[in-house]
């Protein structure tokens, strides 16, 4: 039986008792009233076993919660450590491949006007050369002209037959 239905019938036999005059007292029937404390001590125990195995297992629930909770924790922790690692990795990716890139399009300008400055030169030279060439050429047709201009008077003279 259930401790609360023992206690209701207690109740129940109290009220139906009989009052003692010019008192607060009651008289009971003892059979019942001792018939009821007995089953109490029965069933009790029995409660009492209940609750404390409820606690118990409450108890074990509570702390398998607590551990579930702690092992979620942990692995949200490792997680996020994971993440962390791996973003710091990204970053560290970004910051070198911008690096890198930095000093291509470095090395590329320094290469771009090495190149310039060497075809200036060449080109420079090249000129120097077509000048110096220039003006062989001018050297040798005013020479030739010379020569032309020399010689053609000379062709021009009627030549003397000498009578002799």
């Amino acid at each position: 039986m259930d401790i609360l239905h023992m206690v209701d019938r207690l109740e129940e036999l109290f009220n139906h008792s009989k009052p003692i005059p010019l008192t607060r007292n009651v008289m009971v029937d003892e059979n019942a009233f001792m018939d009821i404390i007995d089953q109490m001590r029965i069933s009790i125990p029995d409660d009492i076993k209940k609750a404390q195995q409820v606690l118990a297992q409450k108890d074990r629930i509570l702390a398998q919660a607590q551990e579930e909770a702690n092992r979620t924790v942990q692995l949200a922790r490792e997680k996020a450590e994971k993440m962390l690692e791996k973003s710091e990795i990204f970053q560290t990716a970004q910051e070198r491949v911008a690096q890198v890139a930095d000093q291509a399009r470095a090395e590329a300008a320094q290469t771009q006007q090495d190149a310039d400055h060497y075809v200036m030169e060449t080109l420079t030279k090249l000129e120097g050369e077509l000048v110096k060439i220039m003006s062989q050429v001018q050297n040798g047709i005013r020479l030739l002209e010379e020569s032309f201009q020399t010689e053609e008077p000379q062709a021009e003279e009627p030549q003397e037959e000498n009578p002799e």
